[in-house]
């Protein structure tokens, strides 16, 4: 390996220099990366809850990817969680166990289909907890 040097034959980086200098940088690189990368803190594993699964349907019965869902208790009037369908049209809600009503839909505002066409809501979907079980339901979409 050539080692650059200045005019005077000294090394343009003393090795020590060089070698902290090379840490620094990985250093700078590696924490953004790894903080960038972390995975979402763990909901305590000893705490109950229930879960509500669904799927977003198109208009041709095939899963629809990328749609915002929102998802509310009936009692209230503005949503509580937001999340976005998957690869299968898919997603899945975390909610408070215990007896309690929940609306479910997809909201469309800014949402592009793959073929062009409009879309819109064929209706809300009415989901009800129990107890801390899980709730399959489907959000369809309607041209």
């Amino acid at each position: 390996m050539i080692t650059p040097r200045l005019s005077s034959g000294r090394p343009l980086f003393p090795p020590l220099i060089g070698l902290r200098f090379l840490a620094a940088v990985l250093v700078s690189i590696a924490v953004p990366l790894s903080s960038s990368y972390a995975a979402p803190a763990p909901q305590k594993p000893d705490k109950p809850y229930a879960l509500i699964f669904g799927t977003v349907w198109g208009p041709d019965d095939h899963p629809v990817y990328g749609v915002k869902v929102k998802i509310r208790r009936a009692d209230q009037k503005k949503a509580h969680w937001e999340l976005f369908s998957d690869h299968h049209g898919e997603f899945a809600q975390r909610v408070p166990v215990g007896p309690a009503d929940y609306l479910v839909w997809a909201d469309l505002k800014g949402y592009k289909s793959p073929g062009g066409k409009q879309l819109h809501l064929e209706r809300e979907v009415k989901v009800h907890i129990e107890n801390d079980e899980r709730e399959d339901t489907g959000v369809h979409l309607i041209p």
